[in-house]
């Protein structure tokens, strides 16, 4: 039991809230059933990288400040670190895509990270109100604790969502960035490629497959464009209820990882990155929030994060793969989506 904190902000709220309490590891997220505090698990559940339980002993609501949130001059954006370099990527390319050409999986996730070092570290608490401030469609958290490290996560994809009556998930997949005029707007006049719709219908699938053990009450909408800081996703909504709410962690087990950040067939494609990707993904492409808090649950999926360690700060990023995947496209893509943590970090000289 150790002590350990999170804060969190809603998608559009202007209050954030404060959760303070030692922890609590839990081996597999079927184990969360009946348990209630804020949950941070990584994308592989192991013995030194537990799913870890705040439980509460002081919860708050807090104002969001505009001024907290306002860049700094107390230092200057470093450079990338080795583990960000072209070169892994491009290893990572060819195993994940030849794995595809051969037929071994629909769809594969390849992720990477990065280091940024900074001549001089601001407070977490600064860098989660800048995020704040900056991505008001997102949900954003910023978690401590002994086990996971200090993590900050500006992600757009809800993994379970509701009060106890009535439940929701999403669908997300396929990136395009906005640039120029379309900054203006929410992507409503971009024409999807066929990759990236196939992309997302593949995890739509997937979910509605999940949802079925668990409930005949479901109702899916979409896809739809919507808008995660400078980039766009498709994104399919499914609402449902269920016969009780005492089995929540079975179902987290079913949907984590979705093919959203791993692939299909699951299992196996689940297996390969584990095995395969250069940087170990830790917390990265797992999930976070309150689970049956106040009566209501908030997990998202950990994308668009960062791992603090001091003045470096690991950035991770991923992207879908299928067959006709091209290298520099999907590369590119890893880049917009690190921008949102970048973004971050900017100081003013």
């Amino acid at each position: 039991m150790s002590s350990a904190f999170a804060l969190y902000r809603l998608p559009y709220a202007n209050r954030y809230v404060k959760v303070e309490g030692s922890t609590q590891e839990i081996p597999s997220c079927a184990l969360l059933n009946g348990c209630s505090g804020f949950v941070i698990a990584p994308f592989q559940v192991k013995q030194d990288q537990p799913i870890v339980m705040i439980v509460p002993e002081q919860v708050e609501e807090l104002e969001l400040s505009v001024q907290s949130g306002q860049p700094g001059t107390s230092g200057q954006s470093g450079k990338s670190g080795q583990s960000g370099s072209y070169f892994n990527y491009h290893i990572d390319f060819s195993s994940f895509h030849a794995q595809l050409c051969q037929g071994t999986f629909r769809k594969i996730v390849l992720a990477r990270c990065a280091d940024e070092v900074v001549s001089s570290a601001e407070e977490p608490e600064t860098l989660f109100l800048r995020a704040c401030l900056l991505y008001p469609r997102m949900f954003i958290a910023l978690v401590y604790t002994p086990q996971s490290g200090m993590w900050l996560t500006a992600t757009p994809e809800i993994l379970l969502d509701g009060d106890g009556s009535r439940w929701r998930t999403i669908a997300l997949a396929g990136t395009m960035k906005l640039e120029g005029d379309q900054l203006q707007g929410e992507g409503e006049t971009l024409c999807w490629s066929t990759k990236n719709i196939e992309e997302q219908r593949i995890v739509a699938t997937y979910i509605a497959e999940c949802l079925e053990r668990f409930t005949d009450d479901f109702v899916e909408e979409g896809p739809r464009t919507v808008r995660a800081a400078n980039l766009v996703h498709l994104r399919s909504d499914f609402t449902f209820s269920l016969p009780d709410n005492h089995h929540l962690g079975d179902l987290l087990m079913a949907l984590h990882p979705t093919p959203a950040v791993c692939g299909l067939p699951k299992r196996e494609a689940f297996d390969f990155i584990v095995r395969n990707e250069h940087t170990p993904r830790r917390y990265y492409s797992g999930f976070m929030g309150p689970l049956n808090m106040n009566d209501a649950t908030h997990l998202y999926v950990s994308l668009r994060c960062m791992n603090i360690d001091g003045e470096t700060y690991h950035l991770y990023a991923g992207g879908g793969l299928l067959k006709d995947s091209v290298e520099e496209q999907e590369w590119l893509e890893t880049e917009a989506k690190m921008q949102t943590m970048r973004e971050l970090l900017v100081h003013n000289s």
